[in-house]
C-alpha cells in the first residue's frame, strides 16, 4: 500500500487523512516527509523525523498500534475533549487526534505559534457539558511549553493562564525530561500534570508517572531499558537492519524495543536516568551528560538549559552548559553561574562531571518539536 502526505499543512488536514488512514477508509498517512512511499499493509502512519541527534528515521506505525496506545491511555486518565498544542506531524500531536478520534470529539487546536495567550484562549473554547456535567479536557505539552505557561501563570495578571492549566483533567508532558522544580510550580498552581516516556516507536508515551500503560511490559537488559506490549512499532521503513537493531524477539517470540536509555525498574516503576549513549569521556572518567543536564536544569534560571559534550585538550571531552538568557539577567555573572552549576554537580556527581564552561545565547535552537536541536547546540559550544 502506499503513505501520501496530508492535503494540505494544516492540522485539520492531518486530521482528515488520519481518520481515513486508521479507519481503513484511506491510504497511510505521511508525516514528516514530502513524497509517497510504498509501506506494508496495515500501516496507518509513517512518522518521519530527524530527532534531537539528526539522524533521519521513518516509524512504521500500525492502525492497532495508534488505537492500543490510544485505549490505554483512556482506561488510565480517563476520556474527553482534547486540545492539539503540538505539531500534528509528530507522534505525540499525531496521538492527540488519534484519542480524539477514538473518543468520537473533534480536537481544538492551538492555531499558529505557542503563547501562554493563545493557549488560553484555545483553552476557553474547549469548554462544554454533557448531560450537564462537565466534559472533562486533557491536551499534551513538551516541558518547554509548560515552562512558558507556569512562568506567565506566576506573574502579576497571570490568573487566566492559571485557570487554564486548573481547567485540564490531565496534562501530559513528554518529549524529554521535566524537572522537578517545574513539576512542583505547576502542581503550585493547581495542574495535574502526568510525565509520560515513550518514543515514536512505542507509538507515543506508554509509561505514565514511570507505570507502564496495561499491555506494556518493561525490563532492564544490560542496563538497557527495553519495553513490549501491543502500541510497538512494525520497524523503520526501508531500513531492516536498522529494525532489527531496535527491535528483538526473546525466547519465547515476545517482542521488545531497545530504548537505548538507562534507567532501573524498583517496585514497578520506571526512573529513566538518560541515553546510553550521551556519555562523554572526561579524564578516563565515563560522564552521563542526561544526569548532568538533570542537576543543573534545578538551579534557578536554567530548568531550560542544555549540557552539551566538546572537545577538551587537557580531559579529552567536556560539557558546556548552554541557556538563554539576556545579559542583564544576574547581574551578567556568568563566573558566579558557572560556580555554582559546578558546586552543584560536583556534590552530587563528583569533579570530573563538572562542567567546564557556561554559555549564554539569546535563544536556544529547537527543532520543529519543540525539543532542543542538540546537534546545533554541540556545535555553537564548541566554537
Amino acid at each position: 500500500m502506499t503513505a501520501v502526505p496530508p492535503d494540505g499543512a494544516g492540522a485539520r488536514d492531518v486530521l482528515r487523512a488520519v481518520r481515513r488512514a486508521v479507519e481503513g477508509a484511506g491510504p497511510a498517512v505521511l508525516l514528516g516527509a514530502a513524497d509517497p512511499v510504498q509501506v506494508p499493509a496495515g500501516t496507518a502512519a509513517v512518522v518521519t523525523t530527524s530527532g534531537s541527534t539528526g539522524y533521519p528515521k521513518s516509524v512504521l506505525l500500525s492502525r492497532s498500534a495508534l488505537t492500543a496506545s490510544a485505549f490505554a491511555t483512556r482506561d488510565r486518565i480517563g476520556e474527553g475533549a482534547w486540545l492539539l498544542a503540538l505539531p500534528a506531524a509528530y507522534v505525540a500531536g499525531l496521538q492527540v487526534l488519534v484519542r480524539s478520534l477514538m473518543a468520537g470529539r473533534e480536537p481544538a487546536v492551538l492555531e499558529g505559534r505557542f503563547s501562554p495567550s493563545a493557549f488560553t484562549a484555545a483553552t476557553r473554547l474547549m469548554a462544554s457539558s454533557r448531560g450537564g456535567d462537565r466534559v472533562p479536557t486533557y491536551t499534551s505539552l513538551v516541558p518547554t511549553q509548560l515552562i512558558r505557561l507556569v512562568e506567565a501563570a506566576e506573574q502579576a495578571g497571570g490568573a487566566d493562564v492559571r485557570d487554564a492549566l486548573r481547567s485540564f483533567e490531565a496534562i501530559l508532558i513528554g518529549g524529554q525530561a521535566l524537572p522537578e522544580p517545574v513539576h512542583a510550580r505547576a502542581a503550585a498552581l493547581g495542574a495535574r500534570v502526568v510525565r509520560t516516556y515513550g518514543a515514536s516507536e512505542t507509538a507515543g508515551g506508554c509509561v505514565y508517572d514511570g507505570v507502564p500503560l496495561d499491555g506494556v511490559r518493561m525490563r532492564i537488559e544490560s542496563g538497557e531499558l527495553q519495553l513490549a506490549g501491543p502500541t510497538l512499532a512494525d520497524g523503520y521503513l526501508g531500513d531492516p537492519e536498522r529494525t532489527d537493531a531496535a527491535f528483538a524477539r526473546d525466547d519465547d517470540g515476545l517482542r521488545w524495543y531497545r530504548t537505548g536509555d538507562a534507567a532501573e525498574i524498583s517496585s514497578g516503576r520506571l526512573r529513566v536516568h538518560g541515553r546510553l549513549d550521551n556519555v562523554i569521556v572526561s579524564g578516563g572518567v565515563n560522564v552521563s551528560l542526561d544526569r548532568v543536564e538533570r542537576i543543573v536544569r534545578g538551579l534557578p534560571g536554567l530548568a531550560e538549559a542544555v549540557v552539551v559534550g566538546v572537545p577538551d585538550a587537557q580531559w579529552g571531552e567536556a560539557s558546556v552548559v548552554v541557556f538563554a538568557g539576556d545579559d542583564d539577567d544576574d547581574d551578567g555573572d556568568d563566573g558566579a553561574l558557572l560556580r555554582a552549576v559546578r558546586d552543584a554537580v560536583g556534590a552530587e556527581l563528583g569533579a570530573p562531571a563538572r562542567p567546564s564552561r557556561v554559555r549564554r545565547v539569546d535563544a536556544l535552537s529547537t527543532l520543529s518539536s519543540g525539543k532542543p536541536d542538540r546537534v546545533a547546540l554541540r556545535h555553537l559550544a564548541a566554537g
